[in-house]
């Protein structure tokens, strides 16, 4: 039976439920606090109560996509999940060089060492716990990766191999999607484990077309952030993709990182909006009740699924 990996352990994908594939819960280090105080995010008590929203909701399972040693931490996430009653699956992996304090580190390190590391994560625990990582997270900062970030994507696919575990990626401003999958297709990764993040900052149909034709997943995330407009871009790409065929490929998230988002903080619309609000804006442009089953619950459970390990280090 298909299984995912939550940071409580590990449970069948039937039980996922409506999920949110790319989320952020918890964003706590030196770095966040004192360059980006926007996205710090260090409160478990809030993170609860934003969790609890999303809950009531309806909403089952959330993604959270802030790799450790960025500004995730699973113990958090643990806490959050048993007293929010939430599934929580957290990744591992590595964010863009902005959030680390040496970004020479990882070129002297390899390729070899990274993959062990993210094994490690998946396999045995993360952070000095017995809580695994369920998602293999990478970041590219542009249209062509650079070579910190194919050390990166090579111990990635290394990892995916020996754990199944499945992988998503950071578009930096919704760019470099064609060479990500470019780069994963060289590494011989099947591009059905592979979801690209943010593609959705950029609305060109012909790009978005592009990227689905190669069999990758997406998820588009920009939906809090287009809650005001009359026709948001957002929801015109879903539908535009959806009737060119590709409805399968594509799940939501809200990449809620800023603290202006979160109803428990005081922001607005709330990370459980995407559900509650967003279903309506997509009801509005000509989505069914199928396919937001689809965008929700089908694609996200085969998304997070562990593949069958195709080789060892």
């Amino acid at each position: 039976m298909p299984f995912t990996r939550t940071v409580l352990g590990d449970i069948s994908t039937s039980e996922l439920g409506v999920t949110y594939m790319h989320e952020h819960l918890i964003i706590d280090s030196n770095i966040v606090q004192n360059q980006f105080e926007h996205i710090w995010l260090p409160s478990e008590e809030d993170a609860i109560a934003e969790a609890n929203l999303c809950f009531d909701a309806g909403v089952r399972t959330l993604v959270d996509c802030m790799p450790m040693g960025s500004g995730g931490d699973i113990k958090k996430l643990q806490t959050i999940s048993k007293q929010s009653s939430i599934n929580i699956i957290a990744a591992t992996g590595m964010h863009t060089k902005k959030y680390y304090e040496s970004n020479d580190k990882l070129l002297v390190a390899g390729a070899d060492f990274l993959a062990t590391k993210f094994i490690n994560d998946i396999e045995v625990g993360s952070q000095n716990t017995d809580a695994r990582a369920g998602l293999i997270k990478v970041s590219s900062s542009g249209e062509k990766l650079t070579p910190r970030e194919k050390v990166l994507f090579e111990g990635a696919a290394q990892a995916h191999k020996v754990t199944g575990a499945p992988i998503l990626t950071h578009c930096e401003q919704g760019t470099g999607a064609i060479a990500q999958i470019e780069e994963f297709s060289q590494l011989n990764v099947s591009l059905s484990n592979v979801t690209i993040s943010h593609g959705d900052k950029i609305s060109d149909t012909s790009y978005h077309t592009e990227i689905l034709s190669s069999g990758v997943l997406v998820e588009y995330d920009q939906c809090l952030r287009q809650f005001k407009e009359e026709a948001p871009p957002s929801a015109v790409l879903t539908l535009a993709m959806i009737e060119r065929g590709f409805l399968s490929q594509i799940m939501l998230g809200t990449d809620g990182a800023r603290r202006t988002l979160w109803k428990s903080l005081g922001g607005e619309p709330g990370l459980a909006w995407l559900y509650s609000g967003w279903s309506k804006v997509l009801f509005d442009v000509g989505l069914t009740e199928e396919d937001l089953k689809a965008l929700f619950i089908l694609n996200p459970a085969r998304a997070l699924a562990f593949k069958e390990q195709s080789n060892v280090l």
